[in-house]
Order: structure tokens, then sequence, then C-alpha cells
């Protein structure tokens, strides 16, 4: 079972997961996302430590088609976004996704 977190982002957004000691991280200056985000989003899937990817939400939209398709139906690693249009329904499709069951359903 993986064990790791992993932060993918800016240099201002991987800081504090850092400082809280995440050790496995992406920094990506907002100037080079078109050019290197999915090669830190696709190596950070494929590292079998990691078992939750941390995003800021707007990053998504600097991904390419593939690569999102593969982090939306991804199960392990699962990804949070964080921050931007991250709503409590998309956190709540996140949880839903990562463990399998809906938490919050009704009877």
């Amino acid at each position: 079972m993986s064990q790791e977190i992993g932060v993918i982002g800016s240099p201002e957004f991987t800081t504090g997961f850092r400082l809280a000691g995440v050790r496995r991280f992406a920094n990506v200056p907002d100037e080079e996302k078109a050019a290197q985000l999915d090669d830190a989003v696709e190596e950070m899937l494929d590292d079998e430590d990691v078992g939750i990817v941390v995003m800021h939400d707007d990053d998504l939209d600097h991904l390419s088609r593939t690569v999102r398709q593969n982090v939306e139906t991804s199960v392990e690693p699962v990804l949070v976004t964080l921050g931007g249009g991250a709503a409590a329904g998309g956190l709540r499709e996140q949880i839903k996704r990562a463990i399998g069951i809906d938490l919050m359903e009704e009877d």
C-alpha cells in the first residue's frame, strides 16, 4: 500500500507541504506549466510509493487531455485538488473515488 503524499505545483504552492514534511514534490513554475506539468504528473502517478497526489485545482486546466483523463480516473494514487474551483461537491467525488463509497449518501 502506498504511503507517501506527493505535491505538484508552483514553488509557492508546494512550500507549505514541504514544511509540513511532504518529501515527494514537483515544482513547476507558472511560466513553465505548459511544458513541464504533464511530465511531472505522469512521473508522480508512476511512483509506486505515492498514494495521494495534491495539486491546485487551476493546474488541471494546463494538463493535456490524455494526462487529465489519467488523473481523473486514477484510483491509486488518488488526486486531490485544492483551491480554485474545488468545491465541496468536487471533494466529495474525490473521496468517493478514493475509497469506493459515498460517505454522505442519504438513505
